[in-house]
């Protein structure tokens, strides 16, 4: 079994804050999932920018051993190596085995041929985080949480232009307005909400006139986008959409395993592109299309998403006359 907590995805906090304020729920549910699929071995993959959380997991992994609780599972703590496409799961069983964390080709699956050859159960660190309370309180309690619809809580990472930012343990289905407003105590003085990123750079950007939208699987894609981390980042009439877009593909431009060229070639010629004063719209799409459909991994094929949504919702900013 593999626990990745390679949180990467820039706006993404949920793990670091559910390993330093309360690990052994974490933990417990490591075991519980260890046990359930008869894992004799559980690589905990940490991203090693959380050197707080490495001392809490090391002491806290050892404290189980000596009280005998691990009940014959090894437990291996594993340093990522800083980079963000060993969020990718392939790539992080790469690591893992001490190689250099390339995306595979798949199939086989990780459950068919994982870490070592071995079928391999892989887990984030928030669902591992709540199947103490899905034991303890049952689906009904589960179920019967949500909002708009939607069942279940989410944990979201809210960020940006608002007065009250941080960690939100909220209702699946509820909408960036009301997370702004009920849980994160409105805009910031003098910020008025223009935008959103509703799951981290890879879910591009939106408009506020989508803040209505639901935030959880399955709502977002009609609109070009999809929860993913849940990193929530508020953007106001303050903030530069273009350059917003720009930064996030020098982001990926920055973080390709170059392996394959759709995504090593084209974030670099996408950051060139995106940097001009006014937008090839026909080219950027032409490209976006190329990145989406021969990237090997979920990083090229989501990073176009930020100059298609801009381009979408924001033409003017970028130039594009229509």
């Amino acid at each position: 079994m593999a626990v990745n907590a390679d949180e990467g995805e820039p706006g993404t906090f949920k793990d670091r804050y559910f390993l330093e304020t309360d690990p052994h729920r974490v933990l417990e549910g490591m075991l519980v999932g260890a046990h359930l699929v008869e894992a004799p071995a559980v690589y905990f993959y940490l991203r090693d920018e959380y050197p707080a959380c490495h001392e809490i997991l090391t002491r806290e992994i050892a404290a189980l051993e000596t009280e005998g609780l691990l009940a014959g599972v090894k437990v291996h703590l594993r340093r990522g190596a800083g980079a963000y496409i060993c969020g990718e799961e392939s790539a992080m069983i790469e690591s893992i085995e001490g190689k250099r964390g390339l995306p595979r080709h798949r199939p086989p699956l990780p459950f068919q041929v994982g870490i070592f050859g071995r079928p391999t159960l892989i887990n984030n660190v928030e669902t591992l985080y709540w199947i103490r309370d899905l034991v303890e309180r049952g689906p009904d309690w589960w179920t019967g949480q949500g909002r708009n619809g939607r069942k279940g809580l989410h944990t979201y990472s809210v960020s940006g232009r608002v007065r009250d930012p941080g960690v939100k343990i909220a209702p699946a289905g509820i909408t960036a307005r009301e997370l702004i407003d009920e849980f994160c105590g409105g805009m910031a003085p003098g910020h008025t909400f223009r935008a959103y990123v509703p799951g981290g750079p890879s879910s591009g950007i939106l408009p506020a006139s989508l803040g209505d939208v639901p935030l959880d699987f399955g709502t977002l894609e009609a609109h070009g986008s999809f929860i993913g981390s849940a990193a929530v980042v508020i953007l106001s009439d303050k903030d530069d959409i273009k350059e917003a877009a720009l930064n996030l593909m020098r982001f990926f431009m920055d973080e390709s395993c170059g392996q394959c060229t759709p995504c090593r070639v084209g974030t670099e010629k996408a950051v060139k592109l995106m940097a001009a004063r006014g937008w090839n719209e026909q080219l950027l799409a032409e490209l976006s299309v190329a990145m989406r459909d021969a990237s090997i991994c979920g990083l090229g094929q989501a990073a176009p998403n930020s100059m298609t949504s801009v381009m979408k919702f924001f033409p003017a900013d970028v130039g594009i006359v229509r």
